[in-house]
């Protein structure tokens, strides 16, 4: 797909992995959406030095009404042919601690940002996409990229909501392909390993280190600007359909 003029819609792109989603599709002469918590203009600059529209929502994924109301608003900058969803959240907690049981409500918000509210974006999405007309012989209208995490097959201790969140958010993309497949949308899922982000960036080296040498090659963090780069692969490629794809240096997660 030429994402050239088309509109962009990235949920938790005012950081990390949805930030740098933003920036390569700017630079790609796409208009961007970003929903996030922390909506923020860090992005403006970039947008008018490529001649491309940017608007930002401060928009909670979990909401409904909120995320189809600006799903309308960010219409204005053209046609919703991407969706990619980067917002997430990941507090450990075990199971049974050292305070008891892991509170109910913890556990249900995960699933609730993760899980609940990647389905929400999309669904809303594709909602639009199935309106417009497609852009090729083949009947493509849209494409949508989802994310998991190397969690979803190898989590670790404390995990478990969030495990359970993005391997729902795996085991997911086959039937939305398939749902969505007659309509001429595409679904795909990234599964990050360890990813440079504002999170992970922030632990000192004594916990950052032996994360890095876990993955088998090249021994570093992953750069969100790799991820971004897979995600418009994606949209390149329109054989790409119900995959979950790994993107991870090889790493396998122990228990800890």
């Amino acid at each position: 797909m030429d994402i050239n003029g088309k509109l962009v819609l990235v949920t938790g792109g005012a950081s990390g992995l949805g930030a740098a989603c933003v920036e390569h599709f700017l630079d790609a002469g796409a208009n961007v959406a970003v929903l996030d918590m922390n909506a923020q203009g860090s992005h403006d600059h970039k947008a008018q030095t490529v001649g491309a529209k940017i608007a930002y929502f401060d928009v909670d994924v979990t909401s409904a009404a909120a995320v189809s109301e600006a799903i309308s608003a960010a219409s204005e900058l053209g046609e919703i042919r991407v969706c990619i969803n980067c917002a997430g959240i990941a507090p450990a907690g075990k199971t049974v601690g050292r305070d008891g049981a892991l509170d109910l409500d913890k556990f249900r918000q995960v699933i609730d940002v993760n899980l609940i509210g990647t389905f929400n974006v999309l669904r809303l999405a594709a909602e639009k996409m199935v309106e417009l007309s497609p852009v090729d012989d083949d009947g493509l209208r849209g494409v949508i990229i989802n994310t998991a995490s190397v969690a979803a097959y190898e989590g670790q201790v404390g995990q478990a909501a969030y495990a359970a969140s993005k391997g729902a958010v795996a085991a997911m993309t086959l039937p939305i392909a398939r749902d969505l497949g007659p309509r001429g949308i595409r679904v795909n899922t990234i599964a990050p390993g360890v990813f440079g982000t504002p999170m992970l960036e922030g632990l000192n080296e004594e916990f950052k280190k032996p994360l890095e040498q876990a993955v088998q090659f090249p021994k570093r963090l992953g750069r969100p600007a790799e991820f971004a780069k897979l995600a418009a692969q994606i949209v390149d490629n329109d054989y790409l359909n119900g995959e979950v794809i790994r993107l991870d240096g090889g790493i396998r997660m122990g228990p800890r």
